[in-house]
């Protein structure tokens, strides 16, 4: 009869210590334990409690798996081995979990005041902070000007002890209530948002706010804080109280000082010097003070002009209507108001003598012409146009062609002091290379045995160079052969070069005293001529596809540093003019129509560039087919009007994007860089906005404070860079103060070298 066995589990640390069945025990860890050491130089036994806390362990959400998928499916290994993790509270340590959790109380305490009679205690306002990682606090007190008391830190962070015993925890904080620390009774009267989250997520809620009670000492104090009038108001009875006392206004330039102290009228004007050799039209800027009545001029000075950089023309003080200045000792009589200039002796179209020289104002700023609207009831007129025509320097007459050396080393002893190599256009060499013009010519008044001759004129398009030569005829009696040699000659006829317009037939040349009449041209000429367009295509693409392929795998190995040479501005796609330009270098001789069925071959998506997949797809072989003898897709011939306005749009797109990125680059480099340019573009541009009540400002107004700083942007670059940083701003109402932030915060985004 079969006996059951029963498995029964036994623990064989309950067994008493007998021989034999002592079961062997496995240590974790097998360090010498230390018990005893040194906490602040004083020798003591390590013990929680004693030397140090238990770590403080809190439950907080878990977090999510940090495995990232992507779009690729779940591999056989990570899905039957993954933990599926519950989304439950997991146990965190307090240095971890609520870490920068800061919890923050507003509250104040009664200091008593026994030094004088006027009051018996003053209202101390503080801020409590308890921080969650390791329940430790501190106290602050914002500071007061002119207090009289230290404030800041009232109490370092540490852990408060609390009255009945033990240390303070958030559930002894609550608005309302009176906080007893260190013998400071503090009542809480607020908290802020994360605070009220928090005792509401741990089963207490704060109580509404409380308003924090006023001693005498603020009372007096906000009274004598009140803002009172910097001047009083000047009114005819204050005027004629003051001069039936007999004291008159003695404070007149003071009042005027503190009504329109830093408000300057701006006028713009220029001055025609006829004192030098050439006729100069210099800009100027004059300000006139209303603070002070008084007048300063400052100069202009354009882009290489040439002239030093003095810009006060005069320096700051009371501008006389004499003409000059004028030299007064003591004493002399003080002058009037009336011999001096004024602000309403100025106006936008007036000219003026000051100094001794004649200017004409044309412009003046937003602010001055709001000035002259709404305290001296006059409207300037629109800005007036002084620019003057830009006049080229008459070229003297290049020298005749003296025969000797080629054509282009004589002009390069004309063009410049030293000569250089001339140039040559190897662009042109490739394209017209073996392409030759010929035309059959006669003698002009020839003599009776020069009647029968003729002549061929070789006009070769690559170097655009000439030569004649004379076919053999029977019975000629003249050695025919070669009649002129290569190269390039002038056209006695027109003074110029030969061009091929002038060996069309009927036309009259001139060549080393030897006149020639075009008679006819050969076929292949008359084509050239009249711009008949080869046939289409006239390669063959796919071709051309395979030797493209081929030669760059054997110049760069890898796809990417191949898509790099094609994409020269790094942008990240290749347009239709990197790969034409591409095309030329590699020596493959295409019209534009060929270019652009090769680019539309290359661009699967038909969306006018390439991208890094499409350039792979197409000049790389499929990793693995799923039929056999796969091939590529044909060229498509067949021309697209909508796909070639496409890629031109892309074009046009990517050079403004790259204008867009260089403009931005520019001005936030000169921002970022220069610390101290920021604080004058905007003193500059306080002066501007002065009169409006408004930190806005126009993109010419910035460009112009740019140009008083020492830096010279474009307008359209201006524009550019603002829209970049602020894409819905109006140019013509731009806050400049949030401007210049996003100038510095965008400074990184964009890099100099991609």
């Amino acid at each position: 009869m079969p006996c059951g066995v029963n498995n029964t589990s036994i623990d064989l640390h309950a067994i008493p210590n007998l021989p034999g069945f002592t079961p062997q025990t496995i240590k974790d860890k097998h360090h010498r334990s230390q018990a005893w050491g040194f906490v602040s130089g004083q020798r003591m036994e390590f013990k929680e409690g004693l030397s140090h806390d238990k770590p403080k362990f809190v439950k907080a959400p878990r977090a999510k798996p940090s495995w990232r998928q992507g779009t690729l499916p779940m591999s056989t290994t990570r899905e039957v081995f993954s933990v599926m993790q519950p989304e439950e509270l997991a146990e965190m340590p307090a240095w971890d979990a609520y870490d920068r959790h800061v919890l923050r109380f507003y509250g104040y305490f009664k200091e008593a005041v026994v030094e004088t009679n006027l009051e018996n205690y003053r209202i101390r306002r503080c801020i409590v902070y308890y921080y969650l990682e390791d329940d430790t606090m501190h106290i602050t007190e914002p500071r007061q000007d002119n207090s009289g008391i230290p404030q800041g830190t009232l109490i370092r962070r540490h852990r408060f002890p609390a009255e009945s015993g033990g240390y303070l925890t958030p559930r002894h904080l609550q608005v309302g209530q009176a906080v007893r620390i260190y013998g400071k009774v503090i009542q809480l009267t607020d908290c802020d948002q994360f605070t009220r989250e928090y005792s509401k997520s741990i089963g207490m809620d704060q109580p509404s706010p409380e308003e924090i009670p006023r001693d005498l000492f603020d009372e007096a104090r906000g009274e004598s804080m009140v803002a009172r009038p910097a001047a009083m108001e000047r009114t005819y009875e204050k005027l004629f109280r003051e001069v039936s006392l007999g004291g008159g206004h003695i404070n007149e330039n003071q009042q005027q000082f503190m009504e329109n102290d830093r408000k300057v009228c701006r006028f713009f004007c220029v001055m025609d010097d006829m004192a030098t050799t050439q006729y100069e039209r210099r800009p100027f800027t004059l300000l006139f003070f209303l603070a002070d009545n008084t007048v300063e001029i400052r100069e202009q000075y354009p882009l290489n002009c040439g002239r030093d950089n003095f810009p006060i023309f005069f320096r700051r003080g009371k501008l006389p209507k004499t003409g000059g200045a004028e030299v007064r000792g003591p004493a002399d009589a003080v002058g009037t108001s009336d011999e001096y200039f004024n602000v309403n002796d100025f106006f936008v179209g007036q000219r003026l003598q000051l100094v001794g020289h004649d200017f004409f104002v044309y412009d003046c700023d937003q602010f001055t012409r709001a000035f002259f609207r709404e305290h001296l009831g006059q409207e300037l007129i629109d800005k007036i146009d002084v620019r003057l025509p830009d006049q080229q320097p008459d070229r003297p007459p290049t020298p005749p062609y003296t025969g000797f050396g080629t054509w282009d080393d004589s002009m390069g002893s004309v063009l410049s002091l030293v000569p250089k190599v001339p140039k040559k256009d190897f662009h042109k060499m490739m394209t017209q290379d073996g392409k030759i013009l010929r035309f059959t010519a006669k003698f002009v008044d020839a003599k009776p045995e020069d009647a029968q001759r003729r002549f061929v004129i070789n006009y070769h398009l690559f170097d655009d160079t000439v030569s004649v030569h004379e076919p053999p005829q029977r019975n000629l009696g003249v050695v025919t052969g070669k009649f002129l040699e290569k190269g390039v000659h002038l056209n006695q006829m027109s003074g110029k070069l030969f061009e091929p317009r002038d060996l069309l037939p009927g036309n009259i040349v001139q060549v080393f005293n030897h006149v020639f009449e075009v008679l006819d041209m050969d076929e292949y000429t008359a084509k050239y001529m009249n711009d008949v367009k080869p046939p289409y295509p006239s390669v063959d693409l796919p071709s051309i596809v395979e030797k493209i392929r081929e030669s760059l795998r054997q110049q760069f190995p890898l796809v990417r540093d191949i898509f790099r040479k094609f994409d020269r501005d790094h942008s990240g796609v290749i347009t239709f003019e990197e790969m034409d330009e591409i095309l030329k270098k590699f020596g493959f001789q295409l019209s534009r129509e060929e270019v652009m069925a090769l680019f539309r071959h290359f661009d699967s998506a038909h969306d006018g560039q390439v991208s890094y997949n499409e350039f792979c797809d197409t000049l790389l072989d499929e990793d693995y087919s799923t039929r056999m003898l796969n091939r590529k897709p044909m060229i498509e011939t067949t021309q697209d009007q909508g796909f070639a306005s496409r890629a031109v749009q892309r074009t046009l797109q990517r050079g403004e994007t790259e204008r867009v990125r260089r403009a931005t680059r520019s001005v936030g480099e000169v921002l970022y860089q220069k610390t101290g340019l920021v604080a004058k573009l905007r003193s500059e541009l306080h002066r501007m906005t002065a009169g409006r009540g408004n930190q806005v400002v126009t993109s010419e107004e910035l460009r112009y404070a740019f140009l008083q700083t020492g830096h010279a942007f474009e307008l359209e670059d201006i524009e550019r860079a603002i829209l970049f940083v602020m894409p819905e701003v109006d140019l013509n109402a731009i806050p400049y103060i949030t401007l210049f932030e996003g100038f510095e915060a965008s400074y990184h985004d964009l890099a100099a070298i991609r």
